[in-house]
């Protein structure tokens, strides 16, 4: 079930600002060398999780593993994006998603998906 996109733009720490301030800095280079996208893919479990490396895409959209990644090093940018990634996301049944700058239009976009358990229950007479 998708969530309304929101823009969390008062709720960001003070880290979290630094970081989206130090991204949105290097647009107009990335654009010069024609990175289009650059993201940093997240996936956590049972209280243990991993980040990516940030990488570059010259695609006209970005989903992850659906694109190839350009080779443009962005790796002065990595401490900048895991500041992004969502705090526990690796918690209980964990979650994944994305962490994404599209260059052109200058945004920074968070897609967390959380997993859970459910179950149902059915009850009859024999």
């Amino acid at each position: 079930m998708e969530q309304p996109q929101q823009n969390n733009e008062q709720s960001l720490e003070p880290g979290q600002a630094v970081a989206k301030t130090a991204i949105l800095a290097q647009c107009n280079q990335l654009a010069a060398a024609g990175v289009t996208f650059v993201a940093v893919h997240f996936d956590g479990y049972g209280d243990d999780g991993t980040t990516e490396e940030a990488k570059c895409y010259h695609s006209d959209w970005y989903a992850w593993g659906e694109h190839e990644p350009v080779n443009h090093d962005v790796s002065h940018l990595q401490d900048h994006f895991e500041t992004l990634v969502p705090f526990g996301y690796e918690n209980d049944c964990g979650g994944f998603g994305d962490v994404v700058l599209n260059v052109n239009a200058r945004k920074l976009t968070v897609e967390r998906n959380d997993r859970f358990e459910d179950y149902t229950t059915t009850t009859y007479e024999v």
